[in-house]
């Protein structure tokens, strides 16, 4: 996977090795504009907020803040805020004393008191009832809890960062986030794009990933050869690294025929070979177009290809504007979205977040 280790759900650990900077970051424009904000927000202590789709990462991009600042000698301490049920959250954030309610049988320290001294990193912050909302703006608003069943208020020194891949002014707007809370936390946001916005990066990541796993699972692989990368570069990946993830683990253990359920070697039918097929008929007029949609579509395949698909180098290098090639990209089924990211605003594992 991409990146740090870490044990069960919601364990304390120290940040594992995090995949280098150029895998990470890549070279797309929305992950530059990531990369120019969290090198300069990693040395400051202020609250971050990370916004991203399920398997962008946010938890890579949380550890890699840590990693970077001031409390790296402390832990990375991970709650996930939707795995665990409302009335457990309290006593995981904030402890308990011995005998506060039953089932106590002994004193029990919070992630907060863990984070002492390093990073409380508080995953899908949205699930958040209410309730638990109103007592984390209490310690963001002056540093000290009380634990469960007791009355010494406890002081820490940690950094924040939340992560959700919900609009959170959104669920101000329904009752389901409080904007005193909001406030507080959104000092710096992150946006990660999903990885459909970034395919560029696909070849780095896909081939540090099959490195990775040839490791991991002690196993060889071939190369990925052209048939194969065109495959990886035109998925939609709706489970953005995740699903890459899952997909090169496929790769590494079955080989080209464990990609997806499609035949990657067979080339796309066209419409003379679909009218033979079915016995129709056809106009010569729709034939012409459909040949030519099909020529394009591999010119421009190709194109994009031989510029690592950069997308603006590529409009140059067929001679038509940016524009224009997006909207061929989109009529070819080569892309569901421009390249446009998402701007800014987180191993090789199934990434968290």
């Amino acid at each position: 996977m991409l990146g740090a280790s870490s044990s069960n759900n919601n364990t304390s650990d120290m940040a594992g090795a995090l995949p280098p900077e150029e895998v990470l970051f890549g070279r797309s424009a929305g992950m530059k504009a990531v990369r120019q904000t969290v090198t300069k927000i990693a040395s400051v202590n202020i609250p971050v907020v990370i916004f991203g789709a399920g398997g962008t990462g946010k938890e890579v991009f949380a550890r890699w803040i840590h990693m970077h600042s001031a409390y790296r000698d402390g832990l990375f301490v991970k709650v996930n805020c939707a795995a665990i049920p409302g009335p457990l959250l309290e006593s995981e954030l904030f402890g308990y004393e011995k005998g506060a309610f039953t089932g106590a049988y002994s004193t029990k320290p919070g992630r907060v008191e863990l984070a002492d001294k390093g990073t409380l990193f508080l995953d899908e912050i949205s699930n958040l009832d209410l309730g638990l909302q109103g007592k984390l703006l209490h310690f963001l608003q002056d540093g000290t809890f009380c634990r469960i069943g007791d009355n010494a208020e406890r002081r820490v020194d940690t950094r924040l960062i939340c992560a959700t891949n919900k609009e959170l002014e959104q669920e101000i707007k329904t009752g389901g986030f409080r904007a005193d809370l909001f406030y507080r936390i959104n000092v710096v946001q992150l946006r990660l794009p999903r990885l459909c916005d970034r395919r560029e990066d696909i070849p780095v990541l896909a081939e540090y990933l099959r490195t990775q796993y040839e490791k991991q699972l002690a196993r060889k692989c071939d190369p990925f050869c052209a048939e194969v990368m065109d495959y990886l570069l035109n998925m939609n990946w709706p489970g953005n690294l995740r699903e890459l993830s899952n997909e090169v683990a496929r790769y590494v253990l079955i080989g080209r025929e464990g990609l997806g359920d499609r035949d990657i070697s067979r080339p796309r039918e066209n419409m003379i070979g679909a009218v033979s097929a079915s016995g129709g008929a056809v106009s010569l007029k729709r034939i012409t177009k459909e040949v030519i949609r099909e020529m394009e579509r591999n010119a421009i395949l190709q194109a994009l290809r031989a510029n690592q698909w950069n997308r603006r180098k590529t409009a140059e290098a067929l001679k038509i504007s940016y524009r224009a090639l997006i909207y061929k990209i989109s009529e070819a089924g080569l892309s569901s979205k421009s390249s446009a990211s998402n701007s800014i605003t987180p191993s090789i594992k199934s990434t968290s977040g």
